[in-house]
C-alpha cells in the first residue's frame, strides 16, 4: 500500500480507525458484531460456514458513525432521530452494502433501516 497522504505520527491502530469511510446522505456506517465460534455453552465449534453465513445474515448491528443527513427530516423522522452512534440497532437480515474492513464486516445501512435498539445483543439471533 502507498504512503501518499499518510501521517507518520499515528499509530496502527489510529490509521486503521481513519481508513472507515464516512456515510453520506441519510446513511449509517455499522459494525457486525463478532460471531460466536462456538454453540451457546456446549463448546460444540461451528464450522467456518456455519460462522460466515451468521455473520451474513444477522439482524443486530453496532452503529459507528451516522451520514450528515441522517435523521433530519422532520416528516420522515417527527421524534428525532431512531439511533445514534454507539446503540447496538436490530435490522433486517442482508440488509445494506457489505464491506469488509481489516477482517471485519461492515454495513452501510439507510437510517430508516433500523427497526430498534437493543442495550446487549448478546441472545439476539435471527429466528429460524
Amino acid at each position: 500500500m502507498s504512503d501518499i497522504n499518510v501521517d507518520k505520527t499515528l499509530t496502527e491502530a489510529e490509521r486503521k480507525a481513519k481508513q472507515l469511510p464516512d456515510p453520506s446522505g441519510f446513511k449509517l456506517l455499522c459494525m457486525v458484531p463478532k460471531v460466536e465460534e462456538e454453540f451457546g455453552e456446549s463448546g460444540i465449534i461451528k464450522s467456518s460456514e456455519a460462522v460466515r453465513v451468521e455473520e451474513q445474515t444477522t439482524i443486530v448491528l453496532f452503529v459507528a458513525k451516522i451520514g450528515p443527513d441522517a435523521y433530519k427530516d422532520p416528516t420522515r423522522f417527527p421524534s428525532g432521530p431512531w439511533c445514534k452512534v454507539g446503540d447496538f440497532v436490530v435490522v433486517r437480515a442482508y440488509s445494506g452494502t457489505r464491506i469488509k474492513i481489516h477482517g471485519t464486516e461492515w454495513r452501510i445501512i439507510n437510517d430508516d433501516s433500523v427497526d430498534g435498539t437493543v442495550e446487549d445483543p448478546r441472545g439476539i439471533g435471527r429466528a429460524g
